[in-house]
């Protein structure tokens, strides 16, 4: 799995960045996300995103930092208090990890079963 704080980390052959490459600083990131600085900032403090850090200290956001963004944006946008986004994100962090763990436990089981 690439690692989203590593620079040299290729999204692939067209040079573009990959989904977890923070590569975009906190005012383009406010921009593509459609909100202020402050907003990310505060969702930072809250421990809602987690943007990589530059060897100078300057936050870099990922697409997957965006996704994040946009996913907070919409249930602020339903009237729900940030430690309830935080909860309702972990929560749902903890259903991804469990589903791909699931995943890779059936192939294994397949896997196993198809051998001679």
């Amino acid at each position: 799995m690439p690692d989203r704080h590593d620079p040299l980390t290729s999204g692939g052959s067209d040079h573009r960045p990959g989904p977890g490459q923070a590569v975009y600083g906190i005012s383009v990131a406010a921009e593509l996300a459609g909100m202020g600085a402050h907003s990310l900032r505060l969702y930072e403090q809250h421990g809602l995103v987690t943007p990589a850090r530059s060897a100078g200290g300057t936050r870099r956001y990922s697409d997957d930092d965006l996704a994040r963004l946009a996913r907070i944006a919409e249930l602020a946008g339903q009237g729900i208090n940030l430690t309830a986004i935080a909860r309702i994100l972990d929560l749902e962090d903890a259903n991804t990890e469990l589903r791909n763990s699931n995943a890779e436990l059936t192939a294994e089981r397949d896997r196993l079963r198809d051998a001679p």
